[in-house]
Order: C-alpha cells, then structure tokens, then sequence
C-alpha cells in the first residue's frame, strides 16, 4: 500500500481562544458606549468632511489586523497541527500461482454461449485475479506446445492486460492440439525459481492429451517433486458440442475429448483438486473454491507518525505581533 500523506490537531479544544477576541471586542465596545464622547467645535462640518485623509488615516486599521492574525495563529499554533504519513507493513509472504489456460482451437464451442469457452474462461479467470492482494500470478498457454506469456507478477494489471489478449491457437498462428503435460511443465518450470513458501498450478483444459513430448503424469511427477500443488479444472460438456466455422455463425459439431481420469490423477499426484465445468457458473464457483483453498497467511499492521508543524507559526505570530507594536508605537501613534 502506498504512503499516505495526513492532517490532524493534536489538541483541538485549543480553537475555544479563537472566541477571546469576541470577547475582548464586545468588553471594549460596552465600555466604549458608556464613556463620554469626545468632540471638537468647527464652524462648519464641511472643513472635516473636505479635510484631506493622510496615509496614517487610511492604514490605521493595519495594527488591529495584525494582532487579530497573530493571535488567531498562536491559537492554531496551540492546537498543535501535525502531519503524519502512514503505511500498511504486510507480515507474511503470498502464494505464487501459475494459471494454465488451454488454447486449442476446441476451446472456441459454444455450450458456454453467449461466450465460448476460452471468453468464458478468461471472464472468471480475471475475477480470480482481482481477488488475490498479495500473490504473484503468471500466466502460461497451451495448445500443440507450451508458451509462458508473463512470469509470477503482483502486478495485476500487467497480468490482466496479458491475459485479454490471449486468443485462440490458430488466431495466433500457433499450431493446434492439446498438449496438457507440456503446460504442466511450463508451469512447474517457471515456479522452479520461487522462493514463496506455497506454489500453485491452476490448468483449465477442455480436452485429453494428444500432443507434446512430456506426459501429463510426468510433468505431474515432476510438479510434485518441487512441492508444487495442481488444481485442475476440466471445462465443458460431454459428447458432441457446436463450434463455429465462420464468421456469419455458421456452426458444426465436434466430439468433446475431455480426459477426467488424466486430471483427476494429476491432481491427486501433486496434492490439489479437481474440478469439473459444464457451464459458467460452476467454473465461477471451481475458481472461488480454489481462492478460498490458497489464502495467503499475510498479516496487515499500519504505523502511523506525526511530526509537529506548528513552529512556523509560532514565528510568522510573533513577527506580526511585533510589527504590531512597532507600527501602534512609532508609526501611529495610538493611544489605549
């Protein structure tokens, strides 16, 4: 969190001597009434009335206004303005989680409609992310191979801006296909320099196995061996699903591949979950789940300190009383 700047009076009640001058003035316009007036004789108004003013005449009222600022900043000064700057302290270390997100060109089918599967994905995917505060997410892709997009960030905007534009593997020019383990191991691998105390694999795929070089059982394997734990979520619905194939919304039926046994032993290998997806609500629901699973022990402590910056004023107060003085003494000469 950043530093914020603050303002506050130590001691407020001391604003009650701003009424002192009221007083002071009321005290001096009684007494004021019950004195005898003091008058001179002319033999015509006019003389005074035409009578030039001197500049002494037109600034008289300057000492008055002196004291009456000096006092009211003596008052401000009594109560004590002070300026602090408080930060939060996080306590705790987060979680480094890699989310893993299919592709391939099956993740265009439309049983998530109005979206397809990869949009509806993405939609949850990024409600996921705006609900973490102190982890580092990164962000993996996979279709025929494996593609890390951005490493474990705290930046969750560079993260969000990353994943929207994200498209699907032939839109991208990438060769399609369904390489779950080769994502598994992209993922392990750029958790393999972390040093957070929890690391986490989240891979959503809506098909089986059928492309890259590593098995999803040996880049399990190897996830588990780094103390990494899998979440997997297998999306979409079973049996034949339409798919587009124009941009006029033309459509056409493919057969979904989905491979539970395959997930469902990843994540029992590595100590995670599975969770299946048929529509976005429940996908919504796998993520929440999943949040609530990989809570960051983080503690929050904030320390604020104040520092007194009412000497200034006490200065410019005193400066003011002084040409007060002077100029009611030696300028103006006014009496009591």
């Amino acid at each position: 969190m950043p530093e914020l700047n603050l303002f506050r009076f130590a001691h407020p009640l001391a604003f009650i001597f701003l009424l002192l001058p009221l007083v002071v003035y009321w005290l001096y316009q009684g007494r004021k009434w019950r004195l005898t007036v003091s008058s001179f004789s002319y033999s015509h108004l006019q003389l005074v009335e035409t009578a030039p003013q001197t500049w002494r005449a037109r600034f008289a009222f300057l000492p008055d206004a002196l004291r009456l600022i000096g006092w009211l900043m003596l008052v401000v000064a009594l109560a004590r303005p002070q300026q602090g700057s408080t930060q939060e302290i996080i306590q705790g270390q987060g979680i480094d989680i890699v989310l893993a997100l299919d592709v391939s060109g099956s993740m265009a089918a439309l049983d998530f409609a109005p979206q397809n599967r990869l949009e509806a994905a993405q939609s949850v995917i990024t409600d996921f992310i705006r609900r973490r505060e102190f982890d580092r997410l990164g962000l993996v892709v996979f279709a025929r191979d494996a593609y890390h997009v951005i490493p474990p960030t705290a930046d969750y905007e560079a993260l969000l801006r990353a994943l929207q534009v994200v498209q699907l593997a032939p839109q991208m020019g990438l060769d399609d296909g369904t390489a779950v383990g080769m994502g598994l191991a992209a993922s392990a691998d750029m958790l393999s320099q972390s040093t957070a105390a929890s690391q986490v694999i989240v891979l959503l795929t809506d098909g089986a196995n059928n492309a890259g070089v590593i098995g999803p059982e040996t880049a399990a394997a190897a996830a588990s061996a780094l103390g990494v734990r899998v979440y997997t979520i297998g999306m979409g619905d079973m049996g034949l699903v339409p798919i587009p194939v124009d941009q006029v919304g033309n459509t056409r039926l493919i057969e979904s591949d989905l491979d539970e046994d395959t997930l469902q032993a990843i994540a029992r290998l590595t100590g995670g979950q599975y969770f299946r997806s048929t529509d976005g609500a429940n996908l919504e629901r796998a993520y929440e789940q999943i949040d609530r699973l990989e809570r960051s022990p983080v503690e929050r402590a904030t320390r604020t300190e104040w520092r007194d910056v009412a000497g200034w004023l006490i200065g410019a107060a005193f400066a003011l009383l002084l040409m007060d003085y002077l100029l009611r003494h030696l300028v103006f000469t006014i009496l009591p």
